[in-house]
């Protein structure tokens, strides 16, 4: 990979990490009622997991997205269930308890919150195609080394991780100008008919 290349990546796949989906989605949830730093640990876990598939594609291991295709589901059924249930958890959720929550959260939530987000991207097996059929453009896949794989991932991973702070920083932002208890609440709704909504996206979707 040539150092335009590279950059042309790297554009890539920021762009592709801001694209609408129910990461994304829950990423906005998270920040608009717990702020910016509540989503680190989420939006952590959906880039370990698309490096994971950037990883297989690069190995041409797509055929593992057919094989475990039962292993999947159950992932994806898994993940919009917790979804579903924490968007719950939003919308019930008193204003003290959003306004607490801003604190930062404990070793064992965060570590919650990276597996969330990792179940959120591992439930989409078709993101190791989109690679397969992206990857080539960038680099020649028959002659990869352990350097261009390791270069690749490092620039996805960060990419990744810019594009989602931007999300999660955007909707923080919302949320801090929103100060009134009913305002709070309503915010939290918002946030939890999004999330909700991601869940049930990623429960349908086929």
């Amino acid at each position: 990979m040539t150092v335009e290349s590279g950059l042309t990546f790297f554009i890539a796949i920021f762009i592709f990490s801001i694209t609408p989906g129910p990461g994304v989605f829950a990423i906005i949830a998270r920040s608009m009622t717990q702020g910016a730093k509540a989503s680190v640990s989420l939006s952590a876990g959906m880039a370990v997991s698309d490096i994971l598939y950037l990883i297989m594609a690069c190995y041409g291991l797509a055929v593992i997205a057919q094989t475990m295709e039962g292993v999947f589901l159950a992932i994806r059924y898994l993940g919009a269930a917790y979804l579903i249930y924490l968007g719950w958890k939003m919308w019930t959720a008193s204003v003290s308890n959003s306004a607490e929550s801003d604190l930062g959260g404990t070793p064992k939530k965060e570590v919650a919150s990276f597996v969330q987000g990792f179940m959120i991207s591992a439930s989409n097996p078709k993101v190791i195609l989109f690679y397969i059929a992206f990857l080539p453009t960038f680099m020649d896949l028959t002659v990869l080394t352990s350097w261009d794989i390791a270069w690749a991932s490092m620039l996805a991973f960060t990419a990744l991780m810019m594009g989602l702070t931007l999300i999660s920083v955007s909707a923080s932002q919302a949320r801090r100008m929103m100060k009134s208890p009913n305002a709070m609440s309503s915010l939290n709704r918002v946030a939890g008919g999004v999330m909700i909504s991601a869940g049930g996206f990623l429960a349908l979707r086929g």
